[in-house]
Formats: structure tokens, C-alpha cells, sequence
């Protein structure tokens, strides 16, 4: 059993598994940076400051008038937390449209390095000898 699992970890596609979820944390990490520090404020100009993340509506319970939504769970209260999922769709679609490019950006770098080479014109299949002899018969006659 543990020659089979060592056989299994050791196929490549383990490995590039691994290392791709590996290198996904780290990007995921880069695009979380991306939307917080540069697509959320971009964001809060065209919606004159406001930052959806805090954005919610209390169904049940007592919370505080402008308490941030940290506070208002603290509460106990209820809370439909329509920010923090605004905000998840637009990271999610932000990732996905980075891996989109970069995933893009790597099949262009494929197919260059995969383009054969030029491709000269086959030669044309050699004559049969009855149509060459035919050929010869012909010139003769018309030189005739």
C-alpha cells in the first residue's frame, strides 16, 4: 500500500497539482490585495464613498443605529449581510477574470512555442512509367 501511494504522489499530476494550488493561495493573495487597495476605492468614487462591506439590513434583534457590521454581529442580532456578498461576487469576478487572462496570456505562449516549422510543398509523386513512356510517344509524334 505505501508503494502505491508513493507511485501516486510521484505521478506529474500530483505534482502540478500541488504546485498549482500552491501558486493559487499566493495569487489569491495578490488579487485580494488588487480589489481591497485599488478596485474598492476606484469603486467608492463612483458610488460617492460608500463601502459595500458594511452594507446590511437587521432582520430580528437590536443593533445600534451605524454600528459596522463587525458590531452589529456582535450583537446576536439577525443580520442579512447583502455588503460582504456584493463584495464576494466582485472579488470572485475580478479573480476570474485575471486567471482568464493569464490563462489566455499562457495558451499564446503554448502555441508559439508548439508552431511547426514551415512546411515546404510536397514534391509531386514520381510519373509511372507507362505515363512517361506515353509522354515520350507524344513529343515524338508532334515533333515529327
Amino acid at each position: 500500500m505505501l508503494t502505491e501511494f508513493r507511485n501516486f504522489i510521484a505521478r506529474g499530476n500530483v505534482m502540478d497539482m500541488a504546485v498549482g494550488i500552491i501558486i493559487g493561495a499566493a495569487f489569491t493573495a495578490i488579487v485580494s490585495s488588487l480589489v481591497a487597495d485599488l478596485i474598492n476605492p476606484i469603486i467608492g468614487l463612483f458610488t460617492g464613498g460608500i463601502d459595500f462591506t458594511n452594507n446590511y439590513a437587521v432582520l430580528s434583534g437590536e443593533v445600534p443605529a451605524g454600528a459596522s457590521l463587525e458590531a452589529a454581529r456582535e450583537t446576536g442580532a439577525s443580520i442579512f449581510a447583502y455588503g460582504s456578498f456584493i463584495m464576494a461576487v466582485i472579488n470572485f469576478l475580478i479573480i476570474a477574470f485575471v486567471v482568464f487572462l493569464l490563462v489566455r496570456s499562457v495558451n499564446r505562449i503554448k502555441d508559439l512555442a508548439e508552431k511547426p516549422e514551415e512546411v515546404s510543398p510536397p514534391e509531386a509523386p514520381p510519373t509511372p512509367p507507362e505515363i512517361q513512356l506515353l509522354t515520350e510517344i507524344r513529343d515524338a509524334l508532334a515533333k515529327g
